[in-house]
């Protein structure tokens, strides 16, 4: 059983180390202060910069991109950095768009990392709807991973990616038996645009996914450092805080990291 170290870099920037792997999630390496336009009129403001620097990371074999359209999920210096990253794994539309070798992956497709020396990897794709019904044309086409790799003991990693609770999403535990979620939070909201509509999970959405999963280890990511973002870590670690599992929470500073059996 290989261990999984999860460093979290900040917003949805984590740094996976398992089986000789070192894997980026959704890297935004930009400073504080600029304006990200995602179409439609929407924006936002990134309020807090990166834990770590690219340099203080070091090598990267491989980056999981959910989407590759939103600045707050893949950042222009994130962009710059692709090609010195390894392999990147995303959405067939954003394979097409970020070229280089990028693999494109359509949900439940599947690709394999492999190196000499490391763990093979499978990587699933999993379904995301990054808003309410309808909304897809306006926000694109958004995936979430499952990584798979021999010995995991209490089942697969999954990066929810940016999305919000609905049908396909709640199909996933019945598809893959999922040890350790990366739950993708921050209740997204354009009040002046698009009203209470959410374009992701809050924190009681959370709860409920993490009850149909039953994961052995979450960790939250993905709702701080953006003005989007409508909540933080204080409402919603309250809210999960009344989840029957929430011994199985670990909240990390941007910085920090955890060590988990998988």
């Amino acid at each position: 059983m290989a261990p999984t170290k999860v460093t979290h870099i900040g917003g949805p920037t984590t740094l996976i180390e398992v089986g000789g792997w070192r894997i980026l999630t959704d890297p935004t390496f930009d400073p504080p202060g600029k304006r990200y336009f995602f179409g439609w009129g929407t924006t936002s403001r990134k309020l807090v910069g990166p834990s770590m620097t690219p340099e203080q990371i070091g090598p990267v074999d491989a980056v999981l991109v959910s989407h590759h359209h939103h600045g707050d999920n893949l950042d222009p210096s994130a962009r710059e950095l692709l090609p010195t990253w390894g392999t990147t794994l995303t959405t067939r539309k954003g394979a097409a768009k970020l070229g280089r070798g990028a693999i494109g992956l359509a949900p439940w497709e599947s690709t394999t990392l492999e190196a000499p020396g490391k763990e093979t990897i499978t990587v699933t794709a999993t379904p995301c709807r990054h808003g309410p019904v309808g909304s897809e044309p306006i926000t694109g086409p958004v995936i979430g991973f499952a990584l798979a790799w021999a010995g995991q003991e209490n089942g697969q990693l999954w990066i929810t990616g940016d999305t919000i609770l609905y049908p396909a999403l709640r199909e996933v535990p019945t598809r893959i038996d999922v040890g350790t979620m990366l739950l993708h939070l921050g209740s997204v909201r354009f009040r002046y645009l698009s009203g209470w509509f959410r374009y992701t999970m809050d924190a009681r959405e959370g709860a409920e996914l993490i009850g149909l999963v039953d994961p052995a280890h979450v960790v939250p990511v993905h709702y701080e450092g953006w003005s989007h973002f409508q909540q933080g870590r204080g409402p919603a670690e309250a809210v999960l805080a009344r989840s029957p599992l929430a011994d199985r929470i670990t909240w990390l500073d941007p910085g920090e990291d955890v060590t988990l059996p998988v």
